[in-house]
């Protein structure tokens, strides 16, 4: 069973809300912010605004391969035995219920913390089973997996199991969404349902 312990959830919460609550602080009495549901951290600087990672094919991908599109950020494993599925899951329906032309302008993007099991033919299959238009990306080496995961400030550690090879990953359970300009913009705990994913990839669309 995955480790996502409340300590962990409440540390890095308090850390975005910290940094979007200092952004609106300097953004002053400027036109009215979207209603999000999920965290808005539009015009913080304390986390990463872009990334270089292989896709499964070996094709290094960066956020400018998606311009023009809302990008999900979402990490985790294929391993994982619940929020992550829960939230590949909830992320297809909100791609379906948007309807086929929005759909089409938001990428999906699911960044692996285990690339020691995932393979690239592991994790092109695992998120295809989800949706044909995620894309899977996995980092080349531990100092890659490193520098993405201290740029968006995602915890991971392994959590030994009964043998070598059986163990799970504990890991920060969100995702960042980016807007079709590529600018930072929300912050999303995963597993929280369909209905927030859709009201804010509709706004981000608009």
């Amino acid at each position: 069973m995955a480790r996502f312990t409340l300590a962990r959830v409440a540390r890095t919460a308090l850390l975005v809300t910290a940094c979007a609550f200092g952004a609106l602080a300097v953004s002053g009495c400027g036109p009215k912010a979207p209603s999000f549901t999920n965290l808005d951290i539009t015009g913080n600087t304390q986390f990463g605004h872009d990334f270089s990672l292989p896709d499964s094919s070996g094709h290094v991908r960066t956020l400018a391969d998606y311009k023009g599109k809302v990008v999900v950020l979402f990490f985790g494993y294929t391993h994982c035995p619940d929020v992550c599925p829960t939230t590949l899951a909830e992320l297809t329906q909100a791609m379906q219920q948007l309807g086929p032309d929005a759909a089409k302008r938001v990428q999906v993007l699911f960044v692996t913390v285990d690339p020691e099991r995932d393979t690239p033919a592991l994790i092109s299959q695992y998120v295809s089973a989800f949706n044909p238009s995620f894309v899977a990306l996995r980092p080349a080496d531990e100092a890659q997996l490193k520098q993405v995961t201290k740029d968006f400030r995602v915890y991971y550690a392994k959590v030994p199991g009964t043998t070598a090879d059986n163990y799970t990953m504990d890991h920060t359970a969100a995702s960042y969404v980016f807007d079709p300009s590529g600018k930072l913009r929300l912050f999303a705990r995963d597993g929280q349902g369909v209905t927030p994913w859709v009201h804010d990839l509709k706004l981000l669309l608009d």
